[in-house]
């Protein structure tokens, strides 16, 4: 559940400082929003996954949906007045990148209708508001929430996650002690498992050149979530969300970039 973009993608040799004019490539219209994302995510992992999204009525609205429904996932979609939500995005070189993103149609997202406690496991994200992150907490049966983009997110909420998935700089603003499961995401070191803000597991990110880091961490949150569904440990399900993460960064864009299972497994087998 959560977020649909049209992500506008320009490469350029670095990314711009304030005030700095840079000049880039050509621009990819590309398929994306963080819930669109780890929705194709989980089912390039194998997961039946249905999207809970809203979408404008736009041209963009149509493509989108379409594009998202072409990669295997169950799109209950809504219909918004107001545009499809977008993403413009800058990558450099060195696969690092910025990003803008206007929610339009994001922000009348309304899952009062759905019966949530039908699936085993929803996945949600900031990019919605915070009615409906409430409102999913309170009805899911196994809710799993990735805290960003970084906001204050109320304490009943957070309590009522089975897992609570963090970045260094959103852990920072969370009192791990009060959350059942924390995980928390460390880039190119890797990922760390908290439960009540005890240390339980750590998995290390395979060594990997990056193309592109857009769209890693939904990789890595689709990738635990699906894990922790079919009831994994927290270390066999960090070890195979860093892997997933690691490997979406070897392709540009968000969505094309994303692996299967089976390549997951393998990349884990072989230990490399």
């Amino acid at each position: 559940m959560g977020s649909a973009n049209v992500d506008f993608v320009v490469r350029c040799t670095h990314l711009a400082r304030p005030g700095e004019t840079v000049l880039g490539g050509d621009v990819a219209r590309l398929p994306g929003g963080k819930g669109a994302n780890q929705a194709v995510a989980a089912a390039r992992l194998g997961a039946a996954v249905t999207l809970l999204a809203s979408f404008g009525t736009d041209e963009s609205g149509d493509w989108l949906k379409a594009a998202v429904a072409a990669r295997g996932v169950s799109v209950a979609d809504q219909r918004s007045v107001r545009p499809t939500g977008a993403a413009f995005i800058t990558v450099d070189d060195r696969g690092e990148n910025q990003i803008v993103v206007s929610p339009g149609a994001n922000g009348d997202l309304d899952v009062g209708h759905v019966d949530l406690a039908s699936y085993d496991v929803v996945l949600a994200q900031l990019e919605v508001s915070d009615l409906v992150i409430a409102d999913v907490a309170a009805r899911a049966r196994s809710f799993v929430l990735n805290v960003a983009p970084a906001r204050t997110v109320a304490n009943d909420v957070l309590a009522r996650c089975a897992v609570v998935i963090a970045n260094e700089g959103e852990a920072a603003q969370l009192d791990l002690a009060s959350l059942a499961n924390c995980v928390v995401t460390l880039g190119a070191a890797g990922a760390v498992h908290y439960a009540h803000g005890v240390r339980i597991a750590f998995a290390a990110a395979p060594p990997v050149t990056p193309v592109d880091t857009v769209g890693a961490g939904d990789a890595f949150c689709a990738a635990y979530a699906v894990r922790f569904a079919l009831g994994d440990s927290a270390q066999r399900a960090l070890a195979y969300a860093v892997t997933a993460g690691a490997l979406a960064t070897l392709a540009p864009g968000a969505q094309g970039a994303l692996p299967t299972d089976e390549e997951v497994r393998s990349w884990l087998e072989r230990g490399s």
